[in-house]
């Protein structure tokens, strides 16, 4: 897994309307790179909901909000309109940034084992190096805790 202080991998992916976006293209701004398992799923619906609600604040503090699972173009659309999500959504089908910045794991559930992405937030500073990594975050509170970060580390 990518740690403080490393220097975040670049990618480019396309976002829900098939426009090519970097984290490169953000080198300069504070990012909030957040890794969710699926669109439209009860966890993934209040951890957006919860970034969408908070936008704002992450705008007046000049942070990007960026959010990556490996559903198509069309499903982020359809999420984003649902949801009036105001911020980046990435697609990952390929697995290509999802597992540079390892987060697609083995999980368990109900006593049946899969691979999928395990929710995961990275903070990345203004010159392109990880920050904070946030493992085993809370659908709910996510966005809450990385405003609560921005505001301490004054």
């Amino acid at each position: 897994m990518l740690e403080k202080g490393m220097k975040a991998y670049n990618f480019t992916l396309n976002d829900k309307n098939g426009n090519p976006v970097s984290l490169s293209d953000f080198i300069g701004k504070k990012v909030v790179l957040y890794f969710y398992p699926k669109d439209n799923t009860p966890g993934c619906t209040r951890q957006a909901c919860a970034f969408a609600a908070s936008y704002k604040d992450f705008e007046n503090k000049g942070v990007t909000v960026i959010g990556i699972s490996k559903d198509s173009e069309a499903s982020h659309s359809k999420f984003a309109e649902k949801y009036s999500l105001p911020f980046i959504l990435l697609s990952d089908p390929d697995l290509t940034a999802i597992k540079a910045y390892d987060v697609w794991k083995e999980k368990k559930l109900y006593g049946k084992t899969s691979m999928g992405v395990v929710r995961t937030t990275f903070i990345i500073d203004e010159n392109g190096y990880i920050e904070k990594v946030m493992t085993k975050v809370k659908p709910d509170t996510n966005a809450a805790d990385i405003l609560e970060l921005l505001n301490t580390a004054k």
